[in-house]
């Protein structure tokens, strides 16, 4: 018998949460910036960019964005060359431009021009087959900030510990 449209749809659904597993996770911009804003962004690649990106062979540890002519560009990302490439394997840290809305490009124009604040990659993951990176309008901590953030880790890891003791 047939699934039901209904059933179809909530196993797409199901497939589709578990296809958004970071491929990339940039752990550090968390520690180093002020998250105040974030968006989803699609990503322009070539053929062996994406293979190496299902690979894992990605990272965006000292990558940010760049508004530039109406256009968003994420610079700095490495992506590996891809093992069984040829001749026509990729640049590992080309500019790769980011696919936004004109009116999400304008309101990150505006906001980055402020003074402290960038635009940092958050995480990279496939959405029904697609690369997608999130990007975050960040704000950069102070010493004494990166101090309490790593106080509350501490003190969250303790509390753990001592439930589980307990």
């Amino acid at each position: 018998m047939a699934k039901s449209k209904i059933a179809r749809k909530a196993e797409q659904k199901e497939l589709d949460k578990n296809s958004a597993e970071p491929t990339s996770d940039n752990r550090r911009v968390r520690f180093e910036y002020e998250i105040l804003d974030s968006l989803e962004a699609g990503i322009v690649l070539t053929g062996t960019e994406i293979k190496s990106v299902r690979a894992g062979g990605v990272s965006l540890n000292e990558a940010y964005a760049r508004v530039k002519d109406a256009e968003v560009w994420l610079v700095n990302m490495h992506i590996a060359p891809y093992k069984e490439g040829s001749f026509s394997n990729h640049e590992p840290r080309r500019a790769r431009k980011l696919l936004l809305h004109k009116a999400q490009i304008d309101d990150l124009k505006s906001r980055s021009a402020e003074k402290g604040l960038t635009i940092v990659p958050l995480r990279m993951y496939f959405t029904r087959g697609m690369v997608k990176v999130q990007i975050g309008l960040a704000r950069g901590k102070k010493i004494w900030d990166k101090r309490k953030t790593i106080a509350e880790r501490e003190n969250k890891r303790d509390l753990q510990r001592a439930t589980r003791e307990g």
